[in-house]
């Protein structure tokens, strides 16, 4: 059967729509969503998510970028998302392509397909994408005609593992890159350029990386000595696209609108970019610097504009730690004197460990107790030390008590197991510190003076550390699985006490993760395997084998264990040297070291330039708009 939109949409209606679970996945026509006519556009843009449409809804950069496209009158830019099993067994049965959401043009019509790439157990679903579509798994087997398959987000920061599946990376922040591309892309179309020398052109591009005009340099015993360019057009290191002014940059003004219930169903705001605390494990606190925030006027006026055209009741302002915001406190205030009379809330993602920030909860969540989320990650303040996270445990229980008294009665404790450095005596201090927050809270509700009326409930949820490229902490192993399964073991025996619950994210995934996180090249090898054995939606539990992927790793030559738990040497070349965020290596070497030594670092918005040089490296420097961050 030939494809077209028309047929597509007729066999979903007729045939799949009544067969799978959550329909409205796949529909489209969704209030916000953009529909032009292709024939009229110069440029199509497919933007794709690795993962269902519940998840890919909820992503803010994919937000952002199809507001930036469909703004030009030149392109067209479209959604699609993986299906799930249901959907995809049934296109597949049928003959059925990949297909966008809002003309149900087949995939491979487009002139770009763009990922993002968030989650590494997420990339098998790219290579079942292309398939799906009818578009060569493999970079190198396609031809002038097929769309180009770029990829962006923070998994680019090591584009390795996905370097045989991907035209090109675009590394760092995608506003005004995406234009670029687009503008190069349309001439280069006109002149009938071939795709080769499309390429070329591409690689030009600051920010933009060709995987194909480079190639690894292996030593004898397989250790990686470098990544060499073999174009002239190709930079040795390519460095990341930084938007220097964020109220100068888009930001929509209008959303898609689901139909069902997604992941975060609610209106988004990001009111400032970037981290400077100096987690020692967080890759987003160092890829994203430097701190650049949004004006408060500008903040309110988005926020207000979002609102009327989305018909949400709830806005969520975004940032890697959102009291940080050196305005936070003003703003929050007006938000909810503004919109609160109208039933409109505004809500916070994870709290800093102070009372401040219970302080700003309670300004917030004036009628409505949802719970707080802090993030202590460690159990002992040696080991807090070695992260450089700045929390004290005092900070923590007197940020508690102040939940608890405040009428609180659920808490959220955040932590991380198989941390370099780790002992015995920090795994069991996350279930004394749990036990400790559970304590005040039964106190409290016993006391007459508290707002605290029901038995306290406190959720620990540890995640297993997994080391990420462009951090202090690149060059550790990942705890092996055994000991990290004894590790949750240890804690599940030592938090057993009413009103704690304890989870905790399974080992297997995790070895996985890291794998990929720290592959090479030769990794792709082994991510195509897992594709062949069945890997789909390896970000979900129902889908993911870790007998597939240890497999997939043995059938390549590859041995799992290693990429995920060896140390690395600190004078070794790493496989995403040639990616450049702007932090140096020598900063993150400094970091690894001062780790060791149970340093910590300061931020660098209180006290003294730490020395990253990602100010210099880019040409920027940080911007916020308040007299600094409590």
């Amino acid at each position: 059967m030939s494809w077209n939109s028309k047929e597509i949409m007729r066999v979903l209606q007729d045939e799949l729509l009544p067969e799978v679970v959550k329909p409205q996945r796949y529909i489209g026509n969704e209030w916000g969503s953009v529909r032009k006519d292709p024939s009229r556009c110069e440029v199509s843009f497919l933007l794709a998510f690795p993962d269902i449409y519940d998840i890919g809804m909820s992503h803010l950069g994919f937000k952002i970028l199809y507001y930036i496209l469909n703004q030009r009158e030149d392109v067209c830019a479209e959604r699609t998302y993986a299906p799930w099993h249901d959907m995809e067994n049934a296109m597949r049965q049928r003959g059925m392509p990949l297909f966008s959401l809002e003309s149900h043009r087949p995939a491979r019509e487009f002139d770009f397909i763009g990922f993002t790439l968030q989650y590494e157990l997420s990339y098998p679903a790219i290579l079942n994408m292309l398939d799906l579509a009818g578009i060569p798994v493999m970079a190198a087997s396609r031809r002038d005609g097929d769309p180009f398959i770029i990829a962006g987000g923070p998994g680019a920061y090591n584009p390795e593992p996905l370097w045989a599946f991907i035209d090109f990376f675009v590394i760092g922040e995608g506003e005004e890159v995406i234009g670029e591309i687009v503008d190069l892309y349309r001439e280069l179309k006109k002149a009938g350029a071939p795709r080769s020398s499309i390429l070329g052109r591409m690689s030009r591009i600051e920010g933009i990386y060709v995987p194909s005009f480079y190639e690894p340099v292996y030593g004898p015993g397989g250790e990686l000595e470098e990544v060499r360019p073999l174009a002239s057009e190709a930079p040795r290191v390519v460095r990341k696209r930084v938007v220097k002014d964020l109220d100068r940059a888009v930001f929509p003004d209008s959303f898609v609108v689901p139909f069902m219930e997604v992941v975060h169903d609610r209106a988004m705001l990001e009111v400032f970019r970037g981290c400077t605390r100096g987690c020692r494990f967080c890759q987003a606190g160092m890829v994203y610097r430097p701190v650049r925030e949004r004006s408060p006027e500008r903040v309110k006026e988005l926020a207000s504009r979002i609102l009327k055209n989305t018909g949400y009741d709830e806005l969520s302002l975004s940032a890697l730690s959102i009291l940080d915001y050196s305005c936070a406190a003003q703003v929050l205030h007006d938000l909810v004197s503004r919109y609160g009379p109208e039933g409109i809330t505004v809500s916070l993602p994870s709290l800093r460990v102070d009372t401040f920030s219970v302080d700003l909860a309670k300004e917030v969540e004036k009628t409505r107790k949802t719970g707080l989320t802090f993030a202590p990650e460690a159990g002992t303040q040696r080991l807090r030390n070695v992260i450089n996270k700045g929390v004290r445990e005092e900070d923590l229980m007197e940020a508690v008590r102040a939940a608890f008294n405040g009428g609180w009665d659920t808490i959220k404790l955040y932590f991380m197991i198989g941390l370099p450095t780790e002992t015995t005596e920090d795994i069991l201090g996350i279930a004394r510190l749990a036990r400790a927050v559970r304590d005040a809270g039964v106190e409290i509700a016993g006391s007459k003076t508290g707002a605290l009326t029901r038995f306290p409930r406190v959720n620990v949820s540890v995640a297993s550390f997994v080391p990420k490229a462009h951090t202090p902490f690149q060059w550790c192993g990942q705890a092996p699985m055994e000991e990290l399964l004894e590790k949750q073991r240890l804690l599940k025996e030592s938090t057993k006490v009413k009103g704690l619950t304890l989870s905790w994210h399974d080992a297997g995934m995790s070895l996985v993760e890291a794998a990929i996180a720290r592959g090479d090249r030769r990794v792709a090898r082994a991510m195509r395997r897992a594709w062949e054995l069945g890997s789909r939606l390896d970000s979900w539990s129902e889908g993911f084998d870790l007998v597939r992927w240890q497999r997939a790793f043995e059938e390549s030559g590859l041995s799992l264990e290693s990429y995920a738990t060896r140390d690395i040497p600190l004078d070794q070349v790493l496989p995403w040297d040639h990616i450049s965020t702007g932090v140096s290596k020598e900063y993150l070497r400094a970091e690894f070291e001062r780790a060791m030594r149970g340093e910590v670092t300061p931020d660098c918005r209180f006290e003294r330039c730490s020395g990253c040089d990602v100010c210099f490296a880019l040409r920027t420097s940080p911007k916020l708009y308040g007299k600094g961050v409590r």
